[in-house]
């Protein structure tokens, strides 16, 4: 059975110390909601602690540590946090041609002047852009890490915790045939 999206919506307005109950209406739905209706047997859900980035960590890339933009006069650094999702955690990412999207979570949004690097494997990855939407394509499986730097022309303002995930790619084709020895 699939949540509806204005489920998963209300969900995403609901404030993060509210809490959430889960029932199954009369048509067999399931419904997610901060004030269960009198008389229905609702079950409070368990919500995973949001994963947020310590505002006072800046990653160096390993090739140029001078890229690092450090806080200024005591200021602190422009983003609270600064991550990846849309990536599996407890399982391996299947996607058979290589492609998948993964979105940059920024707080506050990201502001003029900055653009978003993906590293890959400690690698950039692409170009910097600034859409929050961020495709990967042919991608080999295994195990890789992904990361996101914030950027202000050539210097790196912020950079998130590296991810690994693991990619699973379904090996396409027909085995090559192995030709039999003559007797």
């Amino acid at each position: 059975m699939r949540i509806p999206l204005a489920c998963l919506l209300m969900l995403l307005a609901i404030p993060a110390s509210a809490q959430i109950y889960s029932y199954t209406d009369a048509n067999g739905n399931k419904v997610f909601t901060n004030q269960p209706p009198d008389g229905i047997d609702a079950a409070p859900v368990q919500l995973q602690p949001m994963n947020t980035m310590d505002p006072t960590r800046v990653a160096a890339p390993a090739q140029d540590a001078e890229a690092v933009a450090a806080p200024v006069d005591g200021q602190s650094l422009p983003y609270s946090q600064v991550q990846l999702t849309d990536l599996p955690t407890d399982e391996a990412l299947r996607a058979n041609n290589g492609t998948f999207t993964v979105r940059a979570a920024l707080q506050p949004g990201l502001m003029p002047g900055h653009r978003l690097q993906l590293l890959l494997d400690g690698q950039p990855y692409g170009s910097p852009t600034n859409v929050p939407l961020l495709q990967l394509t042919e991608i080999d499986r295994g195990d890789h890490t992904l990361e996101l730097q914030v950027k202000a022309g050539d210097k790196v303002i912020q950079q998130s915790m590296p991810v690994t995930f693991t990619v699973q790619r379904v090996a396409l084709g027909t085995p090559k045939a192995t030709p039999r020895p003559t007797p």
